[in-house]
């Protein structure tokens, strides 16, 4: 059976190898992600780049945070330039999916010789509401 979003999944790994390949391992986070974006515009996959992000806790938003890239409204993507990725890399992207309400996702390392790419898949998300309620000041 095919996971969800398989093909979409595909093109975006697609268009990051494409990135890796062309500016090799090296550079910022900031830099893979402005070239990320014009690959996935060429490839006409639809994303958000730095989509601020509210986090709720007991139905008031207490922060925010700015994901990545949301490709296509359903895939959240993290990117890195890191040594290695490790569980707390994972866990912080199980919590961006819960945060938008979404299953799946993506971590794209472009620090390595070759790029790293793992899949997070998050079941059962509860989709966000698009305006959590205001807390009360004290």
């Amino acid at each position: 059976m095919p996971l969800e979003h398989e093909e979409m999944t595909r093109s975006l790994i697609g268009a990051a190898i494409a990135v890796h390949r062309a500016l090799g391992p090296g550079f910022l986070e900031s830099v893979y992600a402005g070239a990320l974006a014009l690959e996935l515009g060429a490839r006409g996959l639809s994303y958000e780049r730095e989509r601020s992000v509210p986090v709720v806790y007991r139905g008031v938003e207490v922060g925010t945070h700015r994901l990545d890239l949301l490709v296509a409204g359903e895939i959240v993507v993290e990117l890195k330039a890191v040594k290695d990725v490790t569980d707390s890399h994972f866990a912080v992207v199980r919590s961006y999916l819960r945060a938008v309400g979404r299953e799946h996702g993506v971590i794209l390392n472009f620090a390595k010789p070759k790029l790293e790419a793992k899949r997070v898949i998050v079941t059962a998300t509860p989709r966000a509401r698009s305006a959590p309620p205001r807390g009360r000041s004290r």
